[in-house]
């Protein structure tokens, strides 16, 4: 596949300014996007992705398309799971839902930053040598394994390289509007949001690190690396408000993204062989009858792998959502994954507001819980069965009264 300089410099410059856009459009003014601003961009998005696709095959010939669309799917795969830990980085610093659009597109364009920086090492290294296909295969099976049997229950927001980040510099435990610093009392202090933003910047190193080579197992080619990389995550902050509901339901997400960085592995290992220049391997020759997996075949795999995911985690799923409602509602157990541990948060930080604001404050405490932009209300049964008591009370003669 031949790209010209010239097209790389236009490639990258239209990248730069959708990004513009997309900060001066919807994320300068804070405020929550309606489902039907994110469907309307996140469907652009995914069409214009598609048709750029379609004109990879056209101009370059369908082994490449089939190559970009297997990147893609895989990439897009990626940054949902990107996306959950994003949801759980911001409920763990509580960050206002008017806010969390600013936190997401810094948090994407990070990635960006990052992940091209990946994809220029990895040419580089692929271009001179043949057996770090090696790596990144034995580097993707690792990843599968963890991804498959590892803990998902850690909020990188307590993390321990976040609370090396809170012993070095001074913090303010409040939110001021969406400031990264603000003086106080003549001392320079740091905001939860640039704490938020350094915390997702850290998840974006650790999701980069499985991203390039997962990618770089489907296809050779940089400039195919990149825009499906660029593609993928265009459109990502719009698709965390109209999903963000569904995010918690996907719980084999996991497991699928285990099976296809496994497969994708053993993909790499198998053109590693063939490629083979090792000298303790078959004496530094090819292993010609190894087969090479054919990227319709790649492509297949990965788009029923993650239809299977998600398929079976909204039947596993199905009408959870709603018991759950009733359940936090009438304060009984939570049963569904992730939400047990998302009701302790809201209550543990709703308990301080509604001892300090009392009943009559707004009859009840409004929490950002900032999980695809739901609110927790507490107290406000409560204070609703004391208002009727003293209401009933004060109807009762003076000697009754209690």
């Amino acid at each position: 596949m031949q790209v010209t300089p010239l097209i790389w410099l236009i490639t990258i410059a239209v990248t730069i300014l959708f990004f513009i856009y997309e900060f001066f459009a919807h994320v300068r003014k804070p405020h929550e996007p309606t489902i039907a601003e994110s469907a309307r961009w996140s469907a652009f998005y995914i069409g214009l992705a598609l048709l750029f696709g379609v004109g990879i095959g056209v101009v370059s010939g369908w082994t490449f398309g089939g190559e970009y669309f297997a990147g893609y799917l895989t990439e897009k795969a990626l940054s949902i799971d990107n996306l959950f830990v994003f949801l759980i980085v911001m409920a763990g610093f509580a960050v206002p839902k008017k806010y969390q659009q600013k936190v997401l597109m810094i948090g994407i364009i990070i990635a960006l930053v990052l992940r091209g920086g990946f994809i220029a090492i990895g040419a580089g290294l692929i271009a001179n040598f043949s057996w770090v296909f090696y790596i990144f295969g034995a580097l993707l099976l690792v990843l599968a394994y963890k991804q498959a049997f590892g803990s998902h229950d850690s909020n990188p927001a307590d993390g321990k390289f976040m609370r090396l980040v809170r012993r070095v510099l001074p913090v303010t435990d409040e939110y001021h509007q969406d400031k990264l610093t603000v003086t106080k009392f003549g001392t320079r202090l740091v905001t939860p949001m640039l704490l938020t933003i350094i915390a997702i910047g850290f998840v974006d190193l650790i999701f980069a690190v499985d991203s390039i080579p997962a990618i770089y197992g489907l296809t050779n080619e940089a400039y195919i690396v990149f825009t499906a990389n660029a593609f993928a995550l265009m459109g990502l902050r719009q698709l965390f408000f109209l999903i963000g509901g569904l995010l918690e339901r996907l719980i084999y997400l996991a497991q699928g993204l285990a099976v296809i960085l496994a497969f994708i592995g053993v993909k790499l290992v198998f053109h590693a062989l063939h490629v083979n220049e090792l000298s303790f391997i078959n004496g530094g020759e090819p292993l010609l009858w190894v087969p090479e997996i054919p990227i319709w075949f790649s492509l297949l795999f990965i788009g029923v792998t993650i239809a299977a995911a998600t398929l079976a985690s909204l039947l596993k799923t199905r009408g959870v959502a709603a018991k759950n409602d009733r359940q936090l509602a009438g304060g009984e157990q939570v049963t569904a994954p992730g939400a047990r541990e998302r009701a302790v948060r809201n209550l543990t930080r709703t308990r301080p507001q509604v001892r300090q604001r009392g009943p009559r404050s707004d009859c009840c405490a409004e929490v950002e819980a900032g999980a695809a932009g739901s609110s927790t209300w507490v107290g406000e049964k409560s204070w609703r069965q004391d208002k009727r008591a003293r209401s009933e009370s004060n109807k009762k003669p003076p000697n009754q009264r209690t």
